[in-house]
Protein backbone atom coordinates (compact mmCIF):
# COMPACT_ATOMS: atom_id res chain seq x y z
CA UNK A 1 0.00 0.00 0.00
CA UNK A 2 1.36 3.43 -0.91
CA UNK A 3 2.10 5.64 2.15
CA UNK A 4 -0.25 8.49 1.12
CA UNK A 5 -3.10 6.06 0.39
CA UNK A 6 -2.51 4.43 3.76
CA UNK A 7 -2.65 7.80 5.56
CA UNK A 8 -5.87 8.66 3.71
CA UNK A 9 -7.54 5.40 4.72
CA UNK A 10 -6.48 5.90 8.35
CA UNK A 11 -7.93 9.43 8.31
CA UNK A 12 -11.24 8.16 6.86
CA UNK A 13 -11.54 5.44 9.51
CA UNK A 14 -10.90 7.98 12.29
CA UNK A 15 -13.53 10.33 10.91
CA UNK A 16 -16.09 7.51 10.78
CA UNK A 17 -15.27 6.67 14.40
CA UNK A 18 -16.03 10.26 15.45
CA UNK A 19 -12.46 11.33 16.25
CA UNK A 20 -10.62 14.20 14.55
CA UNK A 21 -7.65 13.08 12.42
CA UNK A 22 -4.73 15.48 12.26
CA UNK A 23 -1.43 15.53 10.38
CA UNK A 24 1.61 15.41 12.64
CA UNK A 25 5.20 16.22 11.68
CA UNK A 26 7.89 14.22 13.47
CA UNK A 27 11.46 15.53 13.35
CA UNK A 28 13.49 12.64 14.78
CA UNK A 29 17.03 13.98 14.75
CA UNK A 30 18.93 17.26 14.57
CA UNK A 31 19.92 17.99 10.97
CA UNK A 32 20.70 20.93 8.71
CA UNK A 33 18.56 19.51 5.90
CA UNK A 34 15.15 18.45 7.25
CA UNK A 35 12.31 20.98 7.14
CA UNK A 36 8.75 21.52 5.99
CA UNK A 37 7.67 24.53 3.96
CA UNK A 38 4.11 25.78 4.51
CA UNK A 39 2.37 27.50 1.58
CA UNK A 40 0.19 30.39 2.86
CA UNK A 41 -3.37 30.96 1.73
CA UNK A 42 -2.78 34.72 1.56
CA UNK A 43 0.29 37.02 1.73
CA UNK A 44 1.71 37.59 5.20
CA UNK A 45 1.12 41.35 5.11
CA UNK A 46 0.22 41.53 8.78
CA UNK A 47 -0.56 44.23 11.34
CA UNK A 48 -1.94 41.63 13.76
CA UNK A 49 -1.88 37.87 14.06
CA UNK A 50 -2.63 34.79 16.11
CA UNK A 51 -0.30 31.85 15.49
CA UNK A 52 -1.08 28.51 17.14
CA UNK A 53 0.51 25.06 17.09
CA UNK A 54 0.80 21.86 19.09
CA UNK A 55 4.41 21.08 19.92
CA UNK A 56 6.58 18.73 21.98
CA UNK A 57 10.34 18.36 22.31
CA UNK A 58 12.74 16.61 24.66
CA UNK A 59 15.57 19.07 24.03
CA UNK A 60 14.96 20.70 27.38
CA UNK A 61 17.57 23.30 28.31
CA UNK A 62 20.19 21.92 25.91
CA UNK A 63 20.09 24.62 23.24
CA UNK A 64 17.80 27.10 21.51
CA UNK A 65 15.15 25.63 19.19
CA UNK A 66 13.33 27.24 16.28
CA UNK A 67 9.57 26.58 16.35
CA UNK A 68 8.39 28.71 13.39
CA UNK A 69 10.30 30.74 10.82
CA UNK A 70 9.08 33.26 8.25
CA UNK A 71 11.82 34.96 6.25
CA UNK A 72 11.85 37.35 3.31
CA UNK A 73 14.94 38.02 1.22
CA UNK A 74 16.24 40.56 3.75
CA UNK A 75 14.81 39.79 7.19
CA UNK A 76 13.58 37.19 9.64
CA UNK A 77 10.09 38.66 9.56
CA UNK A 78 8.60 36.38 12.22
CA UNK A 79 10.49 33.73 14.19
CA UNK A 80 9.25 31.85 17.25
CA UNK A 81 11.90 30.29 19.53
CA UNK A 82 12.43 28.19 22.60
CA UNK A 83 15.43 29.99 24.08
CA UNK A 84 18.42 28.29 25.70
CA UNK A 85 17.12 29.21 29.16
CA UNK A 86 13.66 27.77 28.41
CA UNK A 87 11.86 31.04 27.77
CA UNK A 88 9.59 31.30 24.73
CA UNK A 89 10.02 34.25 22.39
CA UNK A 90 9.17 35.71 19.04
CA UNK A 91 10.99 38.21 16.85
CA UNK A 92 9.63 40.63 14.28
CA UNK A 93 12.47 41.81 12.00
CA UNK A 94 14.72 42.70 14.92
CA UNK A 95 14.97 42.24 18.66
CA UNK A 96 12.46 39.91 20.26
CA UNK A 97 9.98 39.76 23.08
CA UNK A 98 10.56 36.97 25.63
CA UNK A 99 8.27 35.24 28.12
CA UNK A 100 9.22 33.21 31.18
CA UNK A 101 6.76 30.31 31.08
CA UNK A 102 6.79 26.57 31.93
CA UNK A 103 9.29 24.82 29.67
CA UNK A 104 8.23 22.76 26.71
CA UNK A 105 8.70 19.02 27.19
CA UNK A 106 7.73 15.61 25.87
CA UNK A 107 4.04 16.22 26.58
CA UNK A 108 2.17 17.92 23.74
CA UNK A 109 1.67 21.63 24.48
CA UNK A 110 -0.83 23.87 22.70
CA UNK A 111 1.06 27.13 22.06
CA UNK A 112 -0.35 30.37 20.67
CA UNK A 113 1.36 33.70 20.02
CA UNK A 114 -0.68 36.89 19.59
CA UNK A 115 0.38 40.39 18.54
CA UNK A 116 -1.36 43.61 17.49
CA UNK A 117 0.49 46.47 15.82
CA UNK A 118 -1.94 49.22 16.82
CA UNK A 119 -1.56 48.63 20.56
CA UNK A 120 1.73 46.74 20.49
CA UNK A 121 0.20 44.11 22.77
CA UNK A 122 1.97 40.73 22.61
CA UNK A 123 1.13 37.60 24.60
CA UNK A 124 1.51 33.82 24.71
CA UNK A 125 -1.00 31.10 25.51
CA UNK A 126 0.11 27.70 26.81
CA UNK A 127 -2.64 25.07 27.02
CA UNK A 128 -5.27 27.80 27.10
CA UNK A 129 -3.60 29.88 29.81
CA UNK A 130 -2.57 33.40 28.80
CA UNK A 131 0.66 35.08 29.82
CA UNK A 132 0.92 38.68 30.88
CA UNK A 133 0.87 41.18 28.02
CA UNK A 134 3.95 43.04 26.81
CA UNK A 135 4.28 46.04 24.50
CA UNK A 136 6.31 45.13 21.44
CA UNK A 137 6.92 46.66 17.99
CA UNK A 138 4.01 49.10 18.09
CA UNK A 139 3.23 50.36 14.58
CA UNK A 140 5.21 47.59 12.85
CA UNK A 141 3.97 45.61 9.83
CA UNK A 142 5.05 42.08 8.90
CA UNK A 143 6.07 42.20 5.23
CA UNK A 144 4.84 39.78 2.55
CA UNK A 145 6.88 37.93 -0.04
CA UNK A 146 8.74 35.46 2.15
CA UNK A 147 8.66 31.73 2.90
CA UNK A 148 7.50 29.90 6.02
CA UNK A 149 9.27 26.79 7.23
CA UNK A 150 9.12 24.46 10.20
CA UNK A 151 12.20 22.68 11.48
CA UNK A 152 15.01 25.09 10.55
CA UNK A 153 16.12 28.70 11.02
CA UNK A 154 17.00 30.13 7.60
CA UNK A 155 19.76 32.72 7.68
CA UNK A 156 19.18 33.35 3.99
CA UNK A 157 15.95 33.23 1.95
CA UNK A 158 15.73 29.45 2.23
CA UNK A 159 19.08 28.15 3.37
CA UNK A 160 22.15 28.59 5.60
CA UNK A 161 20.64 26.20 8.15
CA UNK A 162 22.35 25.36 11.44
CA UNK A 163 21.89 21.86 12.86
CA UNK A 164 22.25 23.27 16.39
CA UNK A 165 19.15 25.42 15.92
CA UNK A 166 17.01 22.79 14.20
CA UNK A 167 13.80 21.49 15.71
CA UNK A 168 13.66 17.95 17.12
CA UNK A 169 10.28 16.66 18.27
CA UNK A 170 6.71 16.86 17.06
CA UNK A 171 4.70 19.73 15.55
CA UNK A 172 1.08 19.70 14.43
CA UNK A 173 -2.08 21.82 14.12
CA UNK A 174 -0.28 24.97 12.92
CA UNK A 175 -2.87 27.65 12.20
CA UNK A 176 -2.56 31.39 11.69
CA UNK A 177 -5.05 34.25 11.52
CA UNK A 178 -4.51 37.89 10.53
CA UNK A 179 -6.32 39.06 13.68
CA UNK A 180 -5.92 38.56 17.42
CA UNK A 181 -8.40 35.89 18.47
CA UNK A 182 -10.42 36.24 21.65
CA UNK A 183 -9.11 34.42 24.71
CA UNK A 184 -12.11 32.08 24.79
CA UNK A 185 -11.55 31.07 21.15
CA UNK A 186 -7.95 30.06 21.93
CA UNK A 187 -9.06 28.24 25.07
CA UNK A 188 -11.70 26.37 23.06
CA UNK A 189 -9.12 25.42 20.45
CA UNK A 190 -6.90 23.93 23.15
CA UNK A 191 -9.88 21.93 24.42
CA UNK A 192 -10.43 20.46 20.94
CA UNK A 193 -13.52 22.49 20.03
CA UNK A 194 -14.09 23.39 16.41
CA UNK A 195 -13.28 27.04 15.66
CA UNK A 196 -13.00 29.02 12.43
CA UNK A 197 -9.84 27.78 10.76
CA UNK A 198 -6.88 30.05 10.11
CA UNK A 199 -7.18 32.36 7.10
CA UNK A 200 -3.40 32.64 6.64
CA UNK A 201 -2.61 29.00 7.44
CA UNK A 202 -5.25 26.31 7.91
CA UNK A 203 -3.54 23.10 8.97
CA UNK A 204 -6.33 20.99 7.49
CA UNK A 205 -5.84 22.33 3.97
CA UNK A 206 -2.50 24.20 3.77
CA UNK A 207 -0.02 22.63 1.38
CA UNK A 208 3.05 21.19 3.12
CA UNK A 209 6.29 20.53 1.24
CA UNK A 210 8.56 18.16 3.18
CA UNK A 211 12.31 18.00 2.74
CA UNK A 212 14.77 15.54 4.26
CA UNK A 213 14.01 13.20 7.16
CA UNK A 214 10.56 14.35 8.31
CA UNK A 215 7.80 11.82 8.98
CA UNK A 216 4.20 12.83 8.33
CA UNK A 217 1.78 10.78 10.43
CA UNK A 218 -1.94 10.90 11.20
CA UNK A 219 -3.14 10.81 14.79
CA UNK A 220 -6.35 11.60 16.65
CA UNK A 221 -6.94 14.98 18.23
Amino acid sequence: MRPLIGLFLIAVSMALAGSVPIKTLVFSTATSTSYVEMIPQKPLNLTAFTLCMRVATELSGQREIILFAYRTGSYDELNVWRELDGRLSFYLAGGGVLFKVPELGALITHLCVTWDSTSGLAALFLDGKRSLSKIYRKGHTVSPGGRVILGQDPDSFLGSFDEQQSFVGEISDVNMWDVVLADNAIQGMFAGKRVARGNVFDWESTELRTNGDVEVAIREL
